[in-house]
């Protein structure tokens, strides 16, 4: 396997196990809602507005969403939240690549695989026009913050409010260099990711070799398990990720996607490892005893996970990294380290990663760090 891009290695110096993170974010600037969106869209698309006490916001189709984003793009900020922050603040290492790859040496990692920050609210974009032109501008934007470096992998996003308008989306991420594109695991206008409306996405997706990218976070006005019950954010980022990523598995997995496109990698992101051999387990109970409500599964859904799905570790997840490793899904492992999110480890995420892999073997620590991101990636 060749992890490099055209052009041969990626790093020098380096030993001969490369390590990628999985899971880092941009923090976009201002730029993408300023000079990447198309004139027509400025004041529609997502972007930070300051309101009239100078407080920064988020705003979409011409209104305000609320909420302070600076806070939770600064590593340990959270813990003691300061208001006065603003966008400004935020480490030059999620908006300047040269700052990037130098976060990178000093972590000591090869590769990053980058989400957004912001535009993970994306879903929170009522009109689809404004959606996509959402869509467009973060993309283009990404296509040249990860086209700067050799060591830079990013995902797009898309404009799930309309199918139509996401597949047109999704054929122009391969032309800008993207790996693949991130949803939410919410449900969009209502609509189930395994509803026929959505196959065309996936479809596209198969099609060009890009991967999918299922990754949640607290904040969204998206009905969800969260906002439903909760306004109390340690309450709503408690569960955003695990519960919303349980229901995303049982709507790629359950729900057929999977088994309808049996090339379509799919990974689910930030919300840890812990969950999931209940899940998988509690789906093969039902699979074996009420399979004939799903007669569209002819694999099991342990094997449709472990032959298709990717999901990230935290760095101190070693219990159940060896559960997932007893199941026989290693090679569906990866690492994130979040960066620059205030619930990351900065300095030193890849060593508190490795602390925990030192009980691994070899090739358990290899699967995590280098093949199975490769393979995510279409490397």
């Amino acid at each position: 396997m060749n992890l490099g891009r055209e052009g041969g290695a990626t790093t020098q110096g380096r030993d001969a196990m490369l390590k990628i993170d999985a899971d880092g974010h941009v923090t976009e600037p201002r730029s993408v809602w300023t000079d990447y969106v198309e004139s027509d869209y400025r004041d529609e698309i997502l972007q930070l507005r300051t309101d009239q006490h100078s407080y920064e916001e988020f705003w979409a189709d011409g209104r305000s969403l609320g909420g302070n984003p600076a806070q939770a793009c600064i590593p340990g900020q959270y813990a003691t939240p300061d208001d006065e922050l603003t966008w400004d603040d935020i480490l030059p290492g999620g908006y300047d690549p040269d700052a990037r790859v130098a976060v990178l040496d000093e972590e000591g990692l090869d590769l990053a695989l980058m989400f957004p920050s912001v535009y993970l609210l994306n879903g929170d974009v009522q009109t689809a026009d404004s959606a996509a032109a959402t869509c467009r501008a973060y993309n283009n934007w990404m296509s040249d913050f990860a086209g700067a470096s050799e060591r830079l992998f990013g995902m797009g996003i898309v404009p799930m409010q309309c199918p139509d308008a996401a597949v047109t989306e999704v054929k122009r991420l391969r032309g800008l260099g993207l790996s693949g594109f991130t949803i939410r695991p919410e449900r969009y206008n209502g609509l189930a990711l395994y509803d026929e409306h959505c196959d065309p996405i996936w479809a596209a997706a198969q099609a060009d070799g890009l991967s999918v990218g299922v990754h949640g976070s607290f904040g969204t006005r998206m009905e969800s398990f969260a906002t439903q019950r909760y306004e109390n954010p340690f309450f709503t980022h408690m569960i955003c990720h695990p519960f919303e990523q349980m229901a995303a598995v049982l709507d790629f997995v359950g729900g057929g996607v999977l088994s309808r496109f049996p090339e379509l990698r799919v990974g689910f992101f930030e919300s840890g490892l812990g969950w999931l051999p209940y899940w998988l387990g509690r789906l093969e109970e039902h699979y074996e005893v009420m399979g004939h409500h799903t007669p569209w599964l002819t694999r099991s859904p342990t094997e449709i996970f472990r032959e298709q799905c990717f999901v990230t570790m935290e760095a101190d997840e070693g219990p159940a990294l060896s559960n997932i490793c007893a199941m026989g899904l290693t090679d569906c492992v990866m690492w994130g380290s979040d960066y620059p999110h205030f619930d990351c480890t900065y300095p030193g995420a890849l060593a508190e990663l490795e602390e925990t892999l030192n009980a691994f073997s070899g090739d358990q620590r290899t699967a995590v760090l280098e093949r199975n991101p490769g393979r995510f990636l279409g490397l």
